[in-house]
């Protein structure tokens, strides 16, 4: 969520948890090479790149890891549709997220 509050400083939060302050200097800085008049769609559009840029690259890498371990689970097809595939993967029984690898 990217919000404004009273005094103009731009508040950025995830689940209400507030995660970055712009103050009104911080936004004139960034205002010097973006025109003022697109500066929260430009901001948000940013924080919504960022997220889904890093989203790209893990699938990227859990496809590169998990075709060979699906083929070795005997899994007969897979789905091409992102959300579905992640699913298949997160059900196999030899699946671990990256906490539980940690903590082995």
């Amino acid at each position: 969520m990217l919000r404004r509050t009273r005094d103009k400083i731009m508040k950025v939060s995830v689940n209400d948890i507030e995660l970055l302050t712009l103050s009104e200097i911080r936004k004139g800085v960034i205002k010097h090479f973006i025109n003022r008049d697109i500066f929260d769609e430009d901001m948000k559009r940013r924080i919504e790149w960022v997220l889904n840029h890093k989203y790209e690259q893990c699938y990227k890498k859990l496809k590169e890891e998990w075709d060979p371990k699906l083929i070795a689970n005997g899994v007969q097809s897979v789905p091409t549709d992102p959300d579905a595939y992640a699913q298949l993967v997160f059900s196999q029984p030899n699946y671990k997220d990256r906490k539980d690898r940690d903590e082995e």
